[in-house]
This record gives C-alpha cells, sequence and structure tokens, in this order.
C-alpha cells in the first residue's frame, strides 16, 4: 500500500511546505500552517472545455466575434448598479462582509425577484436547514414556486443537482461550508475553497448559470481563505456597515464587467434590505447646525456623488504623543494634514489631539476630500464655526496648493440640487464647464485662501 504524502499549507495565503514552519513565508503570519493530505494522481481535476472531446485552440483576435454579453436586471437599481448594469450569464460573483450584515437577506431578496421572473433560482445552504431558510424567507415576504431551496455541503450533490435543475441562477451560502470528497483536508481550509471555487467556475462557464458564493471574512476584514479565490471570480463585492447603524453599503472591488468604484446604499428594515434613492440626503439629515468642526463635502462614489459630512474634534492632550484618530478615512490623511496647516498656516496642532470622522459610517478614499479635512480641523482648533451651506472639494498638497479634481461639474450639481448657496472648489477646476446658476462658486490655490473664505482667518 502506497505511503500517503502529506504538505502543510498555510490557512492565510496558501502558501506549501513538505515540513511545518513556525511563520510562513509568503504571508509572514505565525502558526497558520495546518497538515493536509496530498491528492492522489489518479484522481483527475475537472478541465474547462469548450465541448466534450475538443480542445479549444488559438484564433485571430480580429476573427472573433464578440458583442455585449445580455444581463439580467433585477429590480434593485443599486444593486445592479454595483455590478455594472445588472448580472452578466455565467458569472461567478463572491460577495463578502462581517457576520450578520445581511449578506444572506441581500441575496435571498435578489433570489425572490428572479424567481418572480419565471427563472428558476437554487438557493444552496450550507449554514442553515431549509426550514430556517423558509423562515428568513417568511419574514422578507419571498414567496415563489420558482425559488429551491437546498440545505446541502457536499459539492457532488449540489453539482448533480444543478445538473438536473438547471437553474438560471445559483446561490451558495457559504464557500467556507462546501467540501469536495477527493480533498482530505476540512472545510473551509485553503485547499477545499479553491477545489470548490474551481469546480463552481467551470460549472458556470460551462453552462452560462450565475453563480452567487458567500464568503466570510477575517476579523482584518478581509475575505478568509487564499486571495487566489478573489483572483478566479469575475467579481468581488464587499457588503459594508455598522451593526449599530441601518445603512449597509454594497462596494465592488472586482468587475470584470463594469467599473469597480461603484457603491449601492441599502438599509435595513424589518421585512428586509431597502434601497436609499438619495444618499446625500440621508448623510446629512442628522447634520447638528452651527457646530465647530463640521463640514461638507462632495465625494464621488464611481459614477454617482455622495455628499457627506466630516467632523473633526481637535482638543488639548493629556498625553506625551498626541492622538491622531480617524474613522472613514484614511488614517494617515490626518497627520499629513495637520502638519501641512501647522507649516503653512501657522496653527499650532503639535500639542493637540485630533479626532476626525466620516458621519454615517461611509468609508472615503479619494484625494477630493482633503480640503474639507483640513477646514474641519482648522474650524474646531479655532472654535470657529463654517457657514452650514457651504460645500468644500478640493485635494491639499503638501505645499498647501488646492489642486484639481475630476468630475467637479457632477459634485457641484448635486450640491446645488440640495440647497447648497456657495461652492469651495480648486481654483484650476473654474474653466471647461457650465456652473449652476443656484449657487456661487468660489475658486482658491492655497489652503490658507480657503479658509479666509469658509472661517474669515487671515
Amino acid at each position: 500500500m502506497a505511503k500517503r504524502k502529506t504538505k502543510y499549507v498555510c490557512q492565510e495565503c496558501g502558501y506549501e511546505t513538505p515540513k511545518w514552519m513556525g511563520k510562513c513565508p509568503g504571508c509572514h503570519n505565525w502558526n497558520t500552517f495546518v497538515e493536509e493530505v496530498e491528492a492522489s494522481s489518479s484522481s483527475s481535476r475537472h478541465t474547462f472545455q469548450t465541448q466534450p472531446g475538443t480542445k479549444s485552440k488559438p484564433e485571430k483576435i480580429t476573427a472573433i466575434h464578440s458583442e455585449e454579453e445580455p444581463r439580467v436586471t433585477t429590480k434593485m437599481p443599486e444593486f445592479n448598479r454595483v455590478l455594472g448594469g445588472g448580472i452578466v450569464p455565467g458569472s461567478l460573483v463572491l460577495i463578502g462582509g462581517d457576520p450578520g450584515i445581511g449578506k444572506s437577506t441581500l441575496l435571498l431578496q435578489v433570489s425572490s425577484q428572479l424567481a418572480r421572473k419565471q427563472m428558476n433560482v437554487l438557493y444552496i445552504s450550507g449554514e442553515e436547514s431549509a426550514r430556517q431558510t423558509k423562515l428568513r424567507a417568511d419574514r422578507l415576504g419571498v414567496t415563489s414556486d420558482n425559488l429551491y431551496v437546498l440545505a446541502e455541503t457536499n459539492l457532488l450533490d449540489i453539482s448533480n443537482q444543478i445538473e438536473q435543475l438547471n437553474p438560471s441562477f445559483v446561490v451558495i451560502d457559504s464557500i467556507q461550508t462546501i467540501y469536495r470528497e477527493e480533498v482530505t483536508s476540512a472545510p473551509g481550509s485553503v485547499s477545499q475553497v479553491r477545489e470548490c471555487t474551481s469546480e463552481l467556475m467551470r460549472i458556470a462557464k460551462s453552462k452560462g448559470i450565475p453563480i452567487f458564493i458567500v464568503g466570510h471574512v477575517t476579523k482584518e476584514g478581509s475575505i478568509a481563505g487564499p486571495r487566489l479565490l478573489e483572483h478566479m471570480v469575475d467579481a468581488v463585492l464587499y457588503f459594508e456597515g455598522e451593526r449599530h447603524h441601518t445603512f449597509r453599503i454594497l462596494r465592488g472591488v472586482k468587475n470584470r464587467f463594469g467599473s469597480t468604484n461603484e457603491m449601492g446604499i441599502f438599509e435595513m428594515k424589518e421585512e428586509g434590505l431597502r434601497e436609499v434613492k438619495n444618499p446625500s440626503e440621508i448623510f446629512l439629515e442628522e447634520r447638528s447646525q452651527g457646530a465647530a468642526g463640521s463640514t461638507v463635502v462632495a465625494s464621488m462614489e464611481g459614477s454617482r456623488p455622495v455628499l457627506v459630512e466630516i467632523q473633526a474634534l481637535i482638543s488639548p492632550t493629556s498625553f506625551g504623543n498626541p492622538r491622531r484618530m480617524a474613522t472613514g478615512i484614511d488614517h494617515n490623511r490626518v497627520p499629513l494634514l495637520m502638519a501641512v496647516l501647522e507649516k503653512r498656516v501657522g496653527l499650532m496642532l503639535q500639542n493637540q489631539d485630533a479626532y476626525v470622522k466620516v458621519a454615517g459610517g461611509v468609508k472615503l478614499d479619494e484625494p477630493a476630500i482633503d480640503l474639507a479635512v483640513a477646514v474641519s480641523i482648522a474650524s474646531s482648533f479655532r472654535d470657529q464655526v463654517s457657514r452650514p451651506d457651504d460645500v468644500l472639494i478640493g485635494e491639499v498638497g503638501l505645499t498647501g496648493e488646492v489642486r484639481r479634481v475630476a468630475r467637479i461639474d457632477q459634485r457641484v450639481q448635486e450640491a446645488a440640487k440640495l440647497g447648497f448657496q456657495r461652492a469651495i472648489i480648486p481654483a484650476k477646476n473654474l474653466d471647461g464647464w457650465s456652473t449652476p446658476n443656484n449657487i456661487e462658486i468660489i475658486g482658491v490655490n492655497t489652503v490658507q485662501e480657503a479658509l479666509k473664505v469658509t472661517l474669515g482667518g487671515n
């Protein structure tokens, strides 16, 4: 009898080694190696072919017939927006998010909407029984004879059921519970996740069935399993939000069929997720009037401008090293902008604690928010209130200059639509577009000019 060969696989990055190691050379994490039995050479893997018994041949790119993939749209425009216009047949989409954030709720609602279009939908739950799924469906008002529920974790049985039912849409909840019998490691391990995803990708491409798989996330917020998982799928969506807030943000970080900057905003209700038609109004409805350290910025999220509030609190420190904390923006931007204010404007901030937050639980990562953050910090430090009808847009350089940003016309139009009276923008952005009549446009070249306009300082 042949001796079984074993290997050690890192559960964080998938690095393989014949011997156990304390520290992974790939991801540099400690104690992540788990012993697994290598698959025998006789166990053949599935390979994707266009037709059984045939192999694909190279073709001239000019001879290949190209046409846009027809998309399947749901009744959730926000969901369609993140996917690039709808669901592409034969696509494999990965959705990740914190536990209890609403991933299963979202996909069950989408499954119900597609089932009402007379499409056979197969919802495979590896974490709940069929009865538990039915209880959640009753709460959400999901009723359709075209929606099938399967409580199964064996990939072979799942493949057989897909073959028999031939559905138009498949949901796998979740990939960490699915296992393949040929792989000896436990469900959720690197090998199981990789092999199961590879088989699901073969099914999606060969049959033209869109498959959505749910992925657990680690404590750092990234999807559990090997990084290869995100490279294998066609689209990766993150479902973000805080448990104490009712708003949820669906953000695309990878999409082979659309933009990776789009985001959809939902509100969690008792009857399920509901779309937020105008997110700017929602994010600004609880804004305090007459409070120092508060500004509004027009940020671009994909193709849509969103107005959000930036809050800053500056207070004298009681520690040797002042604290710098940021929520919703890159925490490295706060000390950088404070250094610019101290060097170029003359604000003495080196002995001040700084707390900066984006209200509403939104995460902003574009440079156009720099000017609003800088004015918020200066407003809180001076205890001077800026005008509540001002919106600030601009990138701040290390020399204190305000640099141009993209899509300034869409940002200003969104601010004018919500009733803002003034828009402080980079002076380089003043030309080349038509300004709305109901808002005053003020161009600034430096941070000091912006502070003089908003706070009246020198």
